[in-house]
């Protein structure tokens, strides 16, 4: 299509056609999109090597309507048993529904989908309403033998909902989606595994009225993927919120679960410290479905003050300088902003073209100021809490960033972000509708590494020809922090692709970084994770796997390497 002369390629606007593969990997709300602006545009031509002919014809959209010859593996028999338990409404057998819920977004799922590859298909959706009935059907399903897989949000990108082996899959997030209670004296929420991140935001933040509390609070936690993902998934999969450099990853905001395992129910306890051995919470922490199903959890809350929240954001001259005044202020024990990141060169290059700030006067001046393309780099967060914490942490980050070489840009860089940090993850179908992916992976690494395992990771993706990758470090600690890698390239090929991935993972196990900082493992990463831990520690988790699963039900077919 033209616009005023101007070639704009056909994004697409309309919501999936019901019962299509492309309505199962469209990615979050069906009628919400977000397309490439001209900027966008002009730089995935210039550097991919791409012209407007690349863009009139897309490729693979999904249009077709689901079709797999994929028959139920329950006998009628087991069928009845999970309708006398659930009711009829919430046994699902419909092909579609079995295929949407058999899929999270992880890239590769998308292309395979696109193409009308389906590996492996749900034999049954069951929706349980409560957790009395989560009980039955796994103690049901271990007496049978039949697999189990526990569907949230499905918004895991590391295969970690594929149904290798069948089985039922569980929505956990149609019924099961409550916050249960507020408790204001111990500054605790008690949650159902499926209530959805905006919902329990809401619900925390205007918790005074609707739980009668005295303030209103915040959890503190906002994943990329907030508005598609649950409190439960969160915990199952060791999430990092984009304000975790304050609240803290999910793992530290876990105050006690409610499990239902193949051997049985247990709550561990409410205590905010305990002297009482290994603590089965933390070993319960990140098992992804592997063990049980996460049926309640009680999560640390925090006082809701968005009146008393600072932006901050800096021009650093180099990646070096951006990397000290991060670290001299996650050390500097006055305090810790919410939101804190800084990006690379590249991702700051990018970043200054999406918002038309290359080649204006203010560049230009910049760039005579030693704040030169290609070296200068972008660091900004926020500040939350009480408003005189606020001042003094907003001050001591001025005068260290000061100290680093860097020029203060104010707020108004954050609030652009701000505005589209949950709707970036909407260009992903748009850029494949013509064989651009976009994807990511991050790592965990402490300070003494940092910089090694940034370049490394850096060329090997970059060997690629035409290849964009940005980097960010956006969850800040004392002794290190998390790199996020984002990659962008022509691709159509989806064995040419996990090998790619497979070689950007090696690189960051070789260099010593963590196998995922925030997304979990899933049945993606896994294969690298017993090279990663050692033989030893994955023996501790192939106990825990035999003791809780002895028939080996529980999300099987290579969910964290363990069978």
């Amino acid at each position: 299509m033209k616009r005023k002369g101007k070639f704009i390629p056909d994004w697409s606007e309309e919501a999936p056609e019901k019962g299509s593969y492309r309505a199962v990997f469209k990615m979050g709300s069906p009628d919400r999109f977000k397309h490439p602006g001209d900027a966008w545009y002009a730089m995935l031509k210039e550097a991919l090597g791409m012209n407007d002919s690349d863009f009139k014809e897309k490729r693979y959209e999904g249009r077709d309507p689901v079709s797999v010859s994929e028959e139920t593996g329950l006998s009628q028999e087991q069928v009845d048993w999970f309708v006398r338990l659930v009711g009829r409404k919430n046994v699902v057998l419909d092909l579609f529904d079995r295929v949407e819920y058999s899929h999270g977004q992880t890239i590769e799922e998308a292309m395979e989908l696109r193409r009308g590859n389906v590996p492996h298909v749900a034999w049954a959706v069951i929706h349980p309403e409560n957790k009395g009935e989560v009980g039955e059907i796994v103690a049901y399903c271990h007496d049978q033998k039949i697999p189990i897989y526990a569907y949230g949000g499905g918004s895991s990108v590391t295969l970690g909902v594929k149904p290798v082996r069948g089985g039922i899959m569980l929505a956990m997030a149609t019924h099961m989606n409550r916050v249960l209670e507020v408790n204001e004296q111990n500054q605790t929420a008690r949650v159902q595994p499926g209530c959805m991140g905006p919902v329990y935001e809401d619900i925390l933040n205007h918790s005074a009225h609707r739980f009668g509390t005295r303030r209103n609070y915040t959890g503190g936690h906002f994943p990329q993927s907030f508005e598609m993902s649950t409190v439960g998934g969160w915990v199952a999969a060791l999430g990092s919120g984009q304000a975790s450099t304050c609240y803290g990853d999910a793992c530290d905001l876990v105050l006690s679960q409610e499990y239902v395992t193949p051997t049985g129910t247990f709550r561990t306890l409410d205590y905010p410290s305990a002297a009482t051995g290994p603590k089965v919470n933390d070993m319960m922490k990140g098992s992804e479905g592997v063990f049980g199903v996460l049926v309640e959890v009680t999560m640390k809350i925090f006082r809701y003050m968005p009146g008393n929240r600072r932006r901050f954001s800096y021009m650093f001259p180099n990646w070096e300088a951006a990397v000290n005044a991060v670290r001299e202020i996650s050390q500097g024990e006055f305090g810790k902003p919410a939101v804190f990141r800084i990006s690379d060169t590249e991702e700051t290059e990018v970043g200054l073209k999406l918002y038309h700030f290359s080649g204006s006067m203010l560049d230009r001046a910049a760039t005579l100021l030693k704040y030169k393309p290609m070296k200068r780099c972008l660091c900004m967060g926020t500040v939350e809490g009480e408003r005189g914490f606020v001042r003094n942490v907003n001050r001591k980050i001025f005068r260290i960033c000061l100290r680093n070489g860097a020029l203060p840009l104010g707020g108004v860089p954050v609030k652009r972000w701000e505005k589209t940090r949950y709707s970036e993850p909407y260009l992903r179908d748009d850029l494949q509708d013509y064989g651009i992916l976009i994807d990511t992976l991050e790592t965990s690494i402490g300070w003494d590494q940092f910089q090694p395992l940034h370049e490394a990771v850096r060329n090997v993706i970059k060997s690629r020809p035409r290849t964009i990758c940005m980097a960010h470090a956006s969850h800040i600690y004392p002794q290190g922090a998390n790199l996020y890698f984002i990659f962008i390239l022509k691709m159509e090929d989806v064995e040419e692709y996990r090998q790619f991935r497979a070689g950007i993972l090696d690189t960051i196990l070789k260099n010593g970084g963590s196998m995922s900082h925030h997304h979990g493992m899933g049945k993606m990463i896994a294969p690298w994770l017993e090279r990663h831990l050692g033989s030893v520690q994955m023996e501790v988790l192939r106990a825990l796997k035999r003791h809780f699963d002895p028939n080996n039900i529980m999300n099987p077919g290579g969910q964290l390497g363990l069978d």
